[in-house]
């Protein structure tokens, strides 16, 4: 059995099949309110091999002109991000150990030849707070390692359904998708994997006072 670094958690089969069923029906939704687009690496302009949207008050987005950041607006339409489905700030609730809602969730689309680069979630001011992470369709290759790009890693299988979280001293761990294994999942219809990454992105105000 793997191992995961301190404050990194693998919850498997968390959603069942309904609860899946149900959560893809929300994110189509979201995808024809916003829809999927193909971010670009900061500087190069190189396509990123995922297409991907948000929701939420906030969205990740990056351009080869601005970089990486969080806007609050689709950057095709210049609409706002439709806010997260209810299922989503319950699983967040339940989870992420957090008393603050999320403000962003990432809607990032894996074809069966797409993959994610190690990295960390690190453009969010509100640290203390966990990034959530929720698998559905096609099985995915997991890898995980510390707080340095060049610390041992480990990778696991990530199953439809499956929840992650990156909280605490793993906040800042890299993390990367290093290939989808196709057609281990008949719950979308053409195949292929969506990941769901609920994040806050800003410091709470601190509770006023009344005097």
């Amino acid at each position: 059995m793997q191992v995961l670094p301190k404050g990194a958690r693998h919850i498997p089969g968390y959603l069942d099949r309904a609860a899946q069923e149900a959560l893809v029906e929300d994110i189509r939704a979201v995808v024809q309110a916003a829809p999927l687009y193909v971010p670009t690496m900061p500087g190069t302009g190189k396509e990123m091999s995922v297409r991907m949207t948000n929701c939420g008050s906030l969205g990740w987005v990056t351009d080869r002109e601005r970089g990486y950041r969080y806007q609050p607006t689709h950057p095709g339409t210049g609409l706002p991000w439709p806010p997260i489905p209810e299922a989503l700030l319950k699983i967040w609730r339940e989870v992420s150990d957090y008393p603050h809602p999320p403000e962003a969730c990432l809607v990032n689309f894996y074809t069966e030849a797409a993959k994610m680069g190690l990295h960390q979630d690190r453009d969010e001011a509100a640290l203390d707070a966990p990034v959530v992470s929720v698998s559905l369709g096609d099985s995915c290759l997991f890898r995980v390692g510390e707080t340095s790009r060049s610390g041992p890693t480990v990778s696991i299988r990530l199953d439809s359904g499956d929840v992650v979280i990156l909280g605490g001293e793993g906040r800042l761990c890299f993390h990367g998708v290093d290939r989808i294994y196709p057609a281990t999942s008949t719950l979308l219809k053409n195949g292929g994997r969506i990941n769901l990454t609920l994040r806050r992105v800003t410091k709470p105000s601190p509770p006023r006072h009344i005097r």
